[in-house]
């Protein structure tokens, strides 16, 4: 038996009405029987096209504001009889009950009103319900019935009906099944998640993330793993909403550096001035604020100028032609930030396989959002490290208090830390990091690479002394025991911000006033792993 089903009636309910005149003209030039309600009818028949109201085939008006149109066996018994089976064939005569050999439905815009900040009663009002039923009866019924539930699926149907003489064949209609029920999925995901936030639950018994596929990937972290790259329908400032005006494809390792960039970018308001952040393998190898973009970048750049080879950079500012020109001297894999002017994009046209995106501004890092990992067998959820601490926030536990500057580069480096891997030591100085240790099973080990990457930095600029000497330093978590700050102190830091809590405290607080060093604490703590 021949898996080819002629396309001779369909039925089409859409909300996006793009491409709806082409796609009902083509139809009805292929002799296609047109089914629709409201709108959408009215849409079609402004094209030209003869439509049949879905009320004459059930015989019901459409009730209850809209409500209730499509949920009638006279629609659900065309989309899910078995064409080959004889009880489902002669309860359709029985009935007269029509096939529907092609479903077109996009749904309500829920995530979008959800996203332009719709009251309760406006938000579920978008909630669809006949629509979600009839794709997934289409969609179960892929032996028979094409399920389009896309836009930009149109041109994809049209093509099949011309390939196969003015049918569908099963590999299509199973590969629209395959969409169709993610689509449904995504959209209950989109609406539970609604809820659980509208009514403060955090847990809720069960949790779906939704995503729409943005690219596929070459590879994930190494080649011999499959990748994909999903985002949210209306995702936050980021690489996920960016733009890409030139360079190679973004890879799994790209988009995640770039994520992590752009993320702690967005800690250092445009408003407060210029910041770059230069990451290598997720971790900020320099970020700096600067009187300019330039001043910033070099800043970040001075750091680690080994790691920023081949490196991600975010900034906070419109890249500039100055800026651009100094970033193309070091290899750069992708550059990130909410704006570019006309010479820099030239510049940056120079060297194609850069990749340069822009964001539509930058992230709120106080937003509220979920941080979701998967481990074996389940997924770990937790609030995003979204926890911002402000100079009223801390507690001084050692005699001398920090000086000013002190404090503004304690609170830099906190910002940096945040966005470092656990354990992390970052010293800063006048605005700009200094050396940065990141990952390690020791804190001590920490603080010792993080002096070490200053030792470099002086070396490399040619500096007197390491810029360890009167920095500020920043402890994601307590130090354990004494020894972690006579690490600090040997390296010449003065101030230290850590969030406190140890039991051997006290101890810590005496190495700390041997030294002569001022120090806070916050009184919580920013692991990540």
């Amino acid at each position: 038996m021949s898996d080819l089903v002629p396309l001779r009636r369909a039925l089409i309910s859409v909300s996006d009405k793009t491409g709806l005149a082409d796609l009902g003209q083509a139809l009805a030039a292929r002799g296609v029987e047109l089914l629709s309600t409201g709108g959408t009818a009215q849409a079609l028949r402004e094209a030209g096209c003869d439509v049949t109201d879905v009320a004459e085939v059930t015989g019901l008006p459409e009730m209850m504001g809209g409500r209730v149109k499509t949920l009638h066996p006279a629609i659900h018994g065309g989309l899910l009889a078995l064409r080959e089976d004889p009880a489902h064939l002669q309860a359709m005569e029985s009935h007269g009950i029509a096939p529907i050999d092609l479903l077109v439905v996009n749904l309500y815009p829920f995530e979008a009103t959800v996203a332009a900040g719709a009251d309760d009663a406006d938000a579920i009002e978008q909630i669809d319900i006949g629509g979600p039923a009839m794709i997934r009866a289409a969609a179960k019924n892929y032996a028979h019935v094409a399920a389009v539930v896309d836009v930009e699926d149109y041109a994809a149907l049209l093509a099949e009906l011309d390939a196969q003489d003015g049918a569908t064949s099963l590999a299509f209609r199973r590969a629209l099944a395959l969409t169709a029920f993610g689509r449904t999925a995504a959209y209950d995901a989109a609406v539970s998640g609604w809820m659980a936030e509208t009514l403060g639950v955090f847990a809720p018994r069960r949790r779906v993330v939704g995503g729409r596929l943005a690219q596929e990937l070459r590879y994930g972290e190494n080649p011999h793993q499959r990748a994909a790259f999903y985002a949210e329908t209306h995702p936050a400032p980021g690489v996920a909403s960016a733009s890409q005006l030139q360079g190679k494809a973004l890879s799994y390792n790209n988009i995640n550096d770039t994520d992590a960039a752009f993320a702690l970018a967005s800690e250092f308001p445009p408003g407060d001035g210029a910041a770059c952040v230069i990451v290598k393998h997720a971790n900020p190898c320099g970020a700096a604020r600067g009187a300019s973009a330039l001043e910033a970048y070099q800043r970040a750049r001075d750091c680690d100028p080994v790691s920023a080879f081949g490196g991600i950079v975010a900034l906070n500012v419109p890249l500039d032609a100055r800026t651009a020109e100094a970033i193309l001297e070091l290899f750069t894999e992708v550059v990130i930030a909410p704006g570019v002017d006309d010479e820099a994009q030239t510049l940056f046209a120079q060297k194609p396989n850069v990749r340069l995106l822009i964001a539509p501004g930058m992230a709120d890092p106080a937003a509220p959002s979920l941080a979701v990992r998967q481990v074996a067998g389940g997924w770990l959820v937790q609030d995003a490290d979204t926890r911002l601490v402000a100079p009223g926030d801390l507690k001084t536990v050692t005699a001398r208090a920090p000086s000013e500057a002190e404090m503004r580069d304690m609170l830099f480096a906190w910002a940096v830390a945040k966005h470092v891997k656990s354990n992390a030591i970052v010293y800063a100085k006048g605005g700009a990091t200094v050396g940065i240790g990141a990952g390690q099973m020791s804190r001590v080990d920490s603080a010792r690479i993080a002096a070490e990457k200053a030792r470099a930095m002086a070396e490399g600029l040619g500096l007197a002394e390491p810029p360890t000497v009167g920095a500020a330093v920043a402890s994601d978590a307590f130090f354990p025991f004494a020894d972690g700050i006579e690490a600090l102190a040997a390296a010449g830091a003065t101030a230290v911000i850590q969030p406190g809590g140890s039991m051997r405290d006290a101890e810590v607080i005496a190495a700390a006033e041997a030294h002569g060093l001022a120090m806070v604490f916050t009184g919580e703590r920013h692991f990540r792993h």
